[in-house]
């Protein structure tokens, strides 16, 4: 019995949290992290280094859906291939859309890129404009604060502790988007190429202007023919680089470097995407100073 009491103690505390939310990325964990502590138990539908778009709803997400209190998505449309069917096979009534235990963070934000019109001939368009809304770090901000009003509707006997932390936690960010402002000060105007659009946030934060994609339209793998004219395109306007995310390939990307001489740098987009971005904090450390 004595063991038994003592092997108790060593375990972490979020495992006796009353409160189970499901997140679809890691940085949403993180951020219900920042503000529950121990109240809540966070379980992650997504890994950092995979495509967003696209995630199997496999078996085990499924049981871990169909057991939550909440689920907290991005929104806009990021998981509109993957997530409903999820939602629908685990039958949780607690989680359905509409419900006080669904958020969708893109509620909050103001999209960038919202089209005038939709044409499947435009590629895979969003509706509602950019998804990858979390990469300018004040948005962060705005998640957190919706997340917290989030956890005390769910959970009003923690409210206290939810708005202490979630305090913190701005102070905390704060300071860390002056520190981010002041490296990123001399970037302002800087060129660069992508492979999809997804650092749209980042780039309007910090004043960065894309000439261009290796992807002649989102979610369309690039040609031949669009790959020569980036790559004159480049030879023109001398971008600083090319900024690649970490899910698809950079056979393209290395091969425009190759013609014009501009590095490839790889720009992660959530935590675990890169072995080194633990957290939120270093997810933008790395951003802010990857560009040289």
């Amino acid at each position: 019995m004595h063991k038994f009491f003592v092997l108790l103690l060593l375990l972490p505390l979020s495992i006796f949290a009353d409160i189970k939310i499901a997140v679809t990325y890691p940085y949403i964990g993180a951020i219900v992290k920042e503000i529950s502590k121990d109240k809540v138990s966070t379980y992650v539908l997504a890994k950092g280094n995979w495509d967003p778009h696209f995630v199997v709803p496999r078996p085990s997400l499924i049981a871990k859906v169909r057991r939550v209190d909440g689920i907290i998505i991005n929104g806009g449309e990021l998981e509109i291939g993957w997530l409903p069917p999820l939602i629908k096979r685990a039958s949780n009534s607690k989680i359905a859309k509409g419900s006080i235990g669904y958020l969708d963070l893109s509620r909050y934000i103001d999209f960038l890129d919202k089209p005038t019109k939709l044409d499947r001939a435009d590629g895979d368009i969003h509706p509602d404009g950019n998804p990858h809304y979390h990469l300018d770090p004040k948005n962060i901000l705005i998640l957190a604060k919706a997340i917290k009003n989030y956890l005390i509707a769910l959970d009003l006997d923690n409210k206290k502790e939810y708005e202490t932390n979630y305090t913190s936690f701005v102070n905390l960010w704060n300071g860390k988007i002056k520190e981010w402002d002041k490296k990123m000060e001399d970037k302002k105007g800087i060129k660069i190429v992508q492979y999809h659009n997804n650092l749209a946030y980042f780039n309007n934060a910090y004043s960065l202007k894309t000439i261009g994609t290796i992807e002649p339209l989102p979610g369309i793998p690039p040609s031949s023919r669009h790959t020569m004219e980036l790559i004159n395109k480049i030879k023109a306007q001398k971008p600083s680089a090319i900024l690649h995310d970490v899910y698809h390939s950079t056979k393209t990307a290395k091969f425009i470097a190759s013609k014009t001489g501009i590095p490839v740098i790889i720009m992660p987009h959530d935590i675990e995407s890169l072995d080194e971005i633990e957290d939120l904090v270093s997810l933008f450390d790395y951003l802010t100073s990857a560009i040289k």
